[in-house]
């Protein structure tokens, strides 16, 4: 049997190391979803929306590592080394929940590599240097509840949320909001995600005797006070918060949410949103592509996370690749600063300017006011 002997010739080498290279100028996206566990409801459209992420950027071919993190920060921080120490990613996106983002950004902040989270999640003072969101911030959607409630002769709120991170963060900005709108907040009651009836604290609200309810809830979980409220005979008006803004409230709640007022990011009702809206062209682009893919009203507003990343990736890569290689901490480096110096990244969630101090990078473009009206949404501001 004849034997054949590969030669290496110089020509040879140099293909080689010039294949070599390009493979090392791959960007590489570690990307940490909480497609299983109990926040899988935002993640699962999350990883659909995967696939509608450029796979090319400035010359450069975009190769994306996704994890499911299950919704716990154990496994966030885990993913989130690997991606660091064995898969030398350039960007780190996610994750879906806010515990296990808040445990990749401490990695982030270790390794100085970005994370674009997509959950709006709050850090302790002095961290969260290279974490970056594209989920509005609490504080811009308590806001915009406060000035409906105010608007509509609410003086007084009583309040049910998540006990944890994010029923936390409403509760703290939402009672400076209504503070400055002239409402107290007069009852705070919190519950389990995985709680499945909350009737104890639904009649201490119901005691309060206060003119609205607001709940900070999310995907499925944030239907449950609501249904209670209504079946307990509490007949006064119910704000929701934006991780309420999916279909899952109004199939679960039925009629029991209808006229229900949300904030929401704009890619909800982007067919609604007006012409001259600089939201509205990318909007639609993902809700067109989603649910062609996926079917009628599948969109929600926490899948469009990966995309937005996606659309934040186009602008930042070509400006970081004219200072440095990816694969490198200078690259990684320029990544971080073309955040903060690119203006005006148009988004289906709204106009993103980051800078050091600012790393929601979000204005009012970036939340609209919804209610439920007979099974849909519909957008009132």
């Amino acid at each position: 049997m004849p034997q054949f002997r590969i030669r290496c010739t110089h020509l040879a080498l140099a293909a080689l190391c010039l294949a070599s290279g390009a493979a090392l100028a791959d960007v590489t996206v570690g990307v940490s979803i909480a497609s299983t566990g109990p926040s899988a409801s935002l993640g699962i459209p999350q990883k659909n929306t995967m696939p509608f992420l450029p796979e090319t950027i400035g010359g450069e071919k975009i190769r994306y590592i996704v994890m499911d993190d299950g919704s716990d920060p154990t496994q966030g921080t885990k993913i989130a080394r690997r991606f660091v120490s064995e898969d030398k990613v350039d960007i780190i996106l996610g994750s879906s929940a806010v515990a296990p983002s808040i445990a990749i950004s401490e990695v982030a902040d270790e390794s100085q590599t970005v994370q674009l989270a997509f959950s709006p999640i709050e850090l302790k003072p002095g961290r969260g240097a290279w974490t970056y969101r594209l989920a509005q911030p609490v504080k811009l959607m308590a806001e915009a509840v406060a000035v409906a409630a105010k608007g509509n002769g609410v003086k007084s709120v009583a309040f049910i949320g998540f006990a944890d991170a994010y029923g936390e963060t409403w509760l703290k900005e939402f009672t400076t909001a209504a503070q400055a709108n002239g409402i107290r907040v007069v009852a705070a009651e919190r519950y389990a995600r995985s709680d499945t009836s909350v009737t104890a604290q639904v009649l201490k609200l119901m005691s309060a005797r206060a003119d609205a309810v607001l709940i900070a809830g999310a995907g499925t979980g944030a239907a449950l006070p609501h249904t209670t409220l209504r079946e307990r005979g509490y007949t006064g008006p119910v704000y929701q918060t934006h991780g309420a803004a999916t279909r899952d409230l109004i199939r679960i709640g039925g009629k029991a949410v209808n006229g229900a007022i949300l904030p929401a990011g704009p890619v909800i009702v982007a067919e609604q949103l007006p012409a001259n809206s600089p939201v509205k062209q990318p909007a639609m682009d993902y809700v067109t592509r989603y649910e062609k893919q996926y079917g009628p009203e599948t969109r929600t507003q926490f899948g469009a996370h990966p995309y937005d990343a996606g659309l934040v990736l186009q602008r930042i890569v070509p400006v970081a690749l004219k200072k440095a290689k990816p694969g490198t901490p200078e690259f990684r480096k320029a990544l971080k600063d073309a955040l903060e110096t690119e203006r005006n990244i148009v988004v289906s969630h709204g106009v993103l300017n980051y800078t050091a101090q600012d790393h929601f990078g979000f204005d009012e473009r970036g939340r609209v006011l919804l209610t439920i009206d007979n099974g849909n949404w519909k957008l009132l501001k």
